[in-house]
């Protein structure tokens, strides 16, 4: 359409190019979505972070200082929001049903690929309920007790004492289908012994047992375990898989002490839910990155025993179709059920 100003008063003319120009401007506006500005401008308010478990456990040790270096980053807080109870569940159940706005997200892990073995009737699931984002740390489950409580100073003698009393020793974790409960229960089944399973609701409380003397042992992550460890309040007396730790380089790793399929690790990542626009997902997955590339966020990830795996979107779904097989023959074959 042609628009002409002949017959216009020069001042009217000029008020209509303006006229024209707002138009034009509004049709731009409408002709490009609104993802773009959606992305640059994500977040633009304080970010909720779900914790399935209570605070001072494993995932506690990784989300806070990526908190601390999300916000420092973007400017805007990332809230953390512990919300536990059965072995995690509860936590995933209320993010799953959070709005997808882009300002809930979950931090979850290796014990929500056992869930769906351990807890027939979940009310979510977390590969249809969810939208994978990133992975973000991987630590290697450890075996470890109180020194004042326990008289074993050595792995060896440690299973010399549950085979000469079977189910008089116990160990604590963090609720029964977590990876606590299940690397407990695939050591009897690799060891050929009886423990009796503790189940708290989160790795910090029964951490704090084992401190107090009160449980016998722990299958924990080396993420919380690293500074009671380094403290000398636990004694590590196995790191699981077939290399020790370069965090510490001094605890036999399981392939040594006889137990080369004793490979359990505690690996957390974060999820929205589903329906989060995927210019938000590409947004948060980035600002999530680079939190966990920070020196003070490596700092932290390499003291704990840790690593930052980077695997996202697509990879990230596939390891956990995976990793939920695996558990599933783990839970089978062990028998393991919810106390």
């Amino acid at each position: 359409m042609k628009f002409s100003t002949e017959s216009i008063p020069s001042g009217a003319a000029h008020l209509a190019l303006t006229r024209r120009q707002a138009i034009l401007g509004g049709a731009a506006a409408v002709a490009f979505p609104l993802g773009a500005a959606a992305q640059s401008s994500w977040p633009s308010k304080p970010v909720t972070l779900v914790v399935p478990f209570p605070a001072g456990g494993g995932t506690d040790a990784f989300a806070r200082p990526m908190a601390a270096q999300f916000a420092r980053l973007t400017g805007k807080t990332l809230v953390i929001d512990n919300r536990g109870g059965a072995g995690g569940t509860v936590g995933a159940s209320i993010a799953a049903k959070a709005p997808a706005d882009g300002y809930t997200l979950f931090m979850g892990g290796a014990h929500h690929m056992i869930a769906p073995s351990m807890y027939p009737k979940l009310d979510y699931d977390i590969e249809k309920d969810f939208v994978p984002l990133i992975q973000v740390a991987s630590v290697p489950q450890v075996l470890v007790v109180n020194p004042k409580h326990t008289t074993a100073a050595t792995f060896k003698e440690l299973l010399a004492q549950i085979r000469k009393s079977p189910g008089k020793m116990n160990y604590a974790s963090a609720g029964a289908g977590s990876v606590h409960h299940l690397a407990g229960e695939l050591f009897k089944i690799q060891t050929k012994t009886f423990i009796t399973h503790i189940p708290y609701r989160g790795a910090g409380p029964a951490l704090q047992d084992l401190i107090a003397g009160n449980v016998d042992m722990n299958f924990d992550g080396l993420g919380s375990s690293a500074a009671h460890i380094k403290g000398g309040r636990i004694k590590a007396l196995m790191v699981a898989g077939k290399e020790r730790n370069a965090a510490f380089p001094d605890v036999p790793c399981a392939a040594e002490l006889g137990l080369p399929d004793y490979n359990v690790s505690t690996w957390y990542g974060v999820w929205a839910p589903k329906g989060m626009p995927a210019e938000m997902q590409k947004a948060a997955i980035e600002s999530i990155r680079k939190a966990c590339q920070t020196d003070e966020a490596k700092a932290v990830w390499a003291g704990q025993g840790a690593f930052f795996p980077d695997v996202e979107g697509p990879q990230f779904a596939s390891l956990i179709s995976s990793e939920i097989q695996r558990w599933a023959q783990v839970v089978k074959a062990s028998g393991a059920k919810l106390d």
